[in-house]
């Protein structure tokens, strides 16, 4: 089914693979002849190919995150784009919470791109990474976003997802700076059987790899002939998932299926045949026989946490045992009680809610799928609901002209907006203690919308839309596609681009700096943040076990709404994983204003103890955890806890290099270690030396734990000699502000 191979291998011409011990030939020559160093190469700025200083050739932001964008931008000093920078609006179009604050940060990014001259996707048009496949991606193309999803590898970009910062420092000249990622080479064999689509692919790739690292940091490099069997639309559905591999980025080989698909949405001329030149050397190999892929599904509260539908419903005691299992996961996280057994009948799971959405879910391919499998069938109005959220404007007219959107609304499916809707946790939160399934991108813990300091808990599993569909037929039983007996259609698809054309703000290369931009009462400016003076003390503010993810650190739906202030997101950080987080942080920021004689008593201790003064030290909170980061690229994972008064995070393992990264831009120090040092909540760790140490380069730094005395190692690892200046001033702010 699939096959990971951790040794490096070589693909020869003929498209064979040979381990590369065994290979003759020049092994360095064939590491240049890639897909990915081929386009690395055409955008690094940097003397060589280990040490990448990339520029991009377009952004793109959604509107959970522009809006802080653009307040760093300003808080820098403005100016007009150098690079087409596309704002969507598909994350919080519906979450009304706070009045006006949505449209008023929707207000704001229209007349910020009409002052720097960029280019507006007005709400429930288009959600971000369909625009960016319609009218953006094509060959040989870097694109970096600020949404974790940013993948167009099947057209032939490669697209990385950041924190906002990134898309800053690009706006602002600056360079993406990385060392060169390792390359694995994915091969795609077979065809898969009807009823299997992307999503049980995709799954099936998450969980095999994410657990074990196989991809993290990693890009992965598409090839074989299995991808002439995928549609353009199937091979999207793969890659766009590719995210929750912890990939860095995807491409794959090109072929008349990406040139035709292009042709349709009236850019042909943006198709360019991407395949390995001659031996190309790869760092891994993933084999998949895309013919035994069979339907799976993603269980709380992670994509990786997947099962085969079939193994499911085979045999009742397994299933027990896997739901038990959830049930313990979610208690453990949430201390409360949210049951799944108690919703077996027949030996099945029954499922209470269904939705389709998004950059994985909402397209043409899918939706007609889903119309297929039902039709003939009416949806109970008192058993389960699904609703279709269509990736863009586009497909949903084109679902209208081909009849497809009504055979679904015949069958009882209610069609929604452009938007990301249930991926985000904005709309369909499943009622309390209930299990929805979606084809979206991500089923991690609260991220469904449930507020778990309210007492409320539900959850979502992942499968794909023709599984989806398959379960509503059968009443909400879980059912697998492949049990039904179902004729698909073929379509040809038609691309309306009269939805866009005017319909779309572009202003690129049109800046107008005489703009009066409107500003909404909730839209405030960044605080003033310290520069990291020579030693710093640090806090224990948490400390957990197991992964943080940046959905806990920030979580998604009607908190989102408030990204616009620092100050009043910064209240939601954790809130679902430790309710007393935000004052305790808060208390350690303002401790020496609020003159609290314990703190003063313990940085007098460490006066003597460096023969230093109060001035040299820096005081502010510590966050621990074993692994900190997976998911989002949303930067207010980091910027809510320096408002918070953050100076370092310690882990054993960052999840990802954009978090990574994003701690990096707000001045919190990635400490890392290989076992977690005695430290507990309200515990002191003095960095006697740090400011120093960082600027000179060092990767490590000395921590003494007050309470016992005893020094630790700490990594911080590499990092370019921006970072650290960056890091050393406080963060990405403070560090453009006194170079300009």
């Amino acid at each position: 089914m699939i096959q990971l191979k951790k040794e490096p291998f070589v693909r020869l011409a003929d498209g064979t693979f040979v381990r590369a011990c065994d290979y003759c030939a020049d092994i360095e020559t064939a590491r240049s002849h890639t897909m990915a160093w081929r386009i690395l190469e055409a955008h690094n700025e940097g003397p060589d190919m280990e040490n990448l200083y990339l520029k991009f050739d377009m952004l793109v932001s959604p509107d959970d995150n522009y809006t802080s964008i653009l307040q760093e931008l300003c808080a820098v000093g403005e100016r007009p784009l150098a690079i087409p920078w596309i704002l969507t609006n598909c994350h919080n179009t519906l979450a009304a919470t706070g009045g006006t604050i949505n449209n008023d940060d929707h207000a704001y990014g229209l007349g910020c791109m009409k002052k720097l001259g960029g280019i507006f996707v007005p709400p429930y048009t288009a959600v971000i990474h369909q625009y960016m496949r319609e009218c953006a991606a094509g060959g040989g193309r870097m694109i970096l976003g600020s949404d974790s999803h940013t993948r167009y590898g099947c057209l032939g970009t490669m697209g990385i997802g950041e924190g906002g910062t990134e898309i800053a420092r690009q706006a602002l000249g600056s360079t993406y700076d990385i060392r060169r990622p390792p390359v694995i080479a994915v091969k795609l064999s077979g065809a898969p059987v009807p009823g299997v689509g992307p999503m049980d692919v995709a799954l099936t790739l998450i969980g095999a790899v994410f657990d074990c690292g196989f991809c993290k940091n990693k890009i992965l490099e598409v090839v074989g002939d299995g991808i002439a069997n995928l549609s353009m639309e199937y091979r999207m559905g793969i890659d766009v998932m590719t995210t929750e591999t912890a990939a860095l980025s995807s491409i794959w080989m090109t072929d008349e299926t990406v040139r035709e698909w292009l042709t349709i949405h009236g850019r042909e001329d943006a198709y360019e045949k991407l395949e390995p030149t001659g031996d190309a050397l790869y760092d891994g190999l993933i084999e998949i026989d895309l013919s035994s892929m069979e339907p799976m599904i993603a269980l709380p509260f992670h994509p990786s946490n997947v099962y085969s539908i079939r193994e499911l419903c085979r045999d009742r005691a397994y299933l027990d045992g896997v739901l038990e299992s959830v049930e313990k996961d979610a208690y453990m996280r949430s201390g409360l009680t949210y049951t799944l057994r108690d919703k077996i009948k027949n030996k099945r799971l029954m499922v209470q809610q269904a939705s389709i959405a998004g950059c994985a879910g909402g397209t043409f391919d899918n939706i007609a799928a889903v119309a297929d499998i039902l039709d003939g069938y009416k949806i109970s109005g008192d058993g389960i609901s699904l609703g279709i959220y269509p990736a863009s404007q586009p497909v949903f007219l084109e679902t209208m002209r081909q009849g497809v959107a009504e055979r679904l609304l015949l069958s009882g499916v209610t069609i929604r907006p452009c938007i990301c809707g249930p991926c985000f946790g904005t709309v369909d939160v499943p009622a309390n203690n209930t299990l929805g399934i979606r084809h979206v991108s991500r089923n991690y813990y609260s991220r469904e919308g449930s507020k778990t300091d309210s007492g409320q808990l539900s959850a979502t599993a992942l499968m794909d839309a023709r599984s989806i569909a398959s379960t509503v037929r059968n009443g909400g039983l879980l059912t697998a596609a492949t049990e039904m007996d179902t004729v698909y259609r073929k379509f040809d698809y038609h691309f309306e681009n009269t939805i866009y054309r005017g319909g779309v703000y572009n202003g690129f290369g049109c800046p107008n700096p005489c703009i009066h931009v409107p500003k909404g009462p909730n839209i405030k400016d960044w605080p003033d943040f310290p520069e990291m003076r020579k030693h710093v003390l640090l806090k224990a503010a948490a400390c957990f076990e197991g992964s943080i993810t940046t959905d806990e650190l920030c979580p998604s739906g009607e908190a989102s709404s408030l990204r616009s202030n620092p100050e009043k997101i910064a209240a939601y950080t954790l809130i679902s994983k430790d309710r007393e987080y935000v004052e305790y942080a808060g208390n350690i920021r303002d401790a020496l204003e609020n003159e609290n004689t314990g703190t003063r008593s313990v940085l007098e201790q460490v006066c003597t103890m460096l023969g230093s003064e109060m001035k040299d030290i820096s005081y502010g909170s510590l966050l621990i955890s074993d692994k900190i980061g997976d998911g989002s690229s949303r930067e207010q994972a980091a910027s809510n806890q320096k408002v918070l008064g953050g100076w370092a995070n310690l882990a054993i393992e960052y999840s990802t290099k954009r978090y990574r990264s994003n701690c990096i831009s707000w001045g919190l120090i990635p400490l890392s270690c290989k076992e977690r040092p005695d430290l507990k909540k309200g515990d002191y760790l003095l960095l006697p030396d740090a400011s120093g140490k960082i600027r000179m380069g060092e990767e490590q730094l000395e921590g003494i734990i007050l309470k016992t005395g005893e020094k630790v190692r700490l990594s911080i690892g590499e990092m370019t000699e921006e970072e650290r200046r960056m890091l050393v001033l406080g963060g990405m702010i403070n560090y453009y502000r006194s170079i300009r």
